[in-house]
């Protein structure tokens, strides 16, 4: 039994996961909003909202535990110059997620996550 386990697979191994999720949250980032399913935009609302509230601190430490996760200098920076100062505000929920209905090929239910400052161009 999974009593107590946190967090979804999503039928992967855990490095491949973690590498993922880090390259979808720095596609949040630099875009504002990405296409993807359910399951993957419900675990990545915890890692950008976290990645968010790190880049409000704005010292050294806060910059290498982002390039740690995001792996590209050019997003971090982006996060901590355009993303973090406009959502200072806030304390939390900074991400929402729209849905649009299940996908053509395999019926996954796909959805928008989005920043909530995110504003359609």
């Amino acid at each position: 039994m999974r009593h107590a386990r946190r967090g979804r697979k999503l039928g992967r191994e855990a490095q491949h996961r973690k590498a993922m999720l880090g390259t979808m949250a720095g596609q949040v980032i630099t875009h504002g909003r990405i296409k993807t399913t359910a399951p993957k935009a419900k675990e990545l609302r915890g890692v950008v909202d976290k990645l968010i509230n790190t880049a409000k601190k704005d010292d050294l430490h806060a910059r290498r535990q982002a390039v740690k996760v995001l792996k590209d200098k050019t997003v971090v920076r982006r996060l901590f110059e355009d993303v973090a100062p406009d959502l200072d505000g806030r304390t939390s929920g900074y991400t929402r997620i729209l849905k649009l209905g299940p996908r053509l090929g395999d019926g996954a239910e796909n959805v928008y996550l989005e920043l909530v400052n995110y504003r359609a161009e």
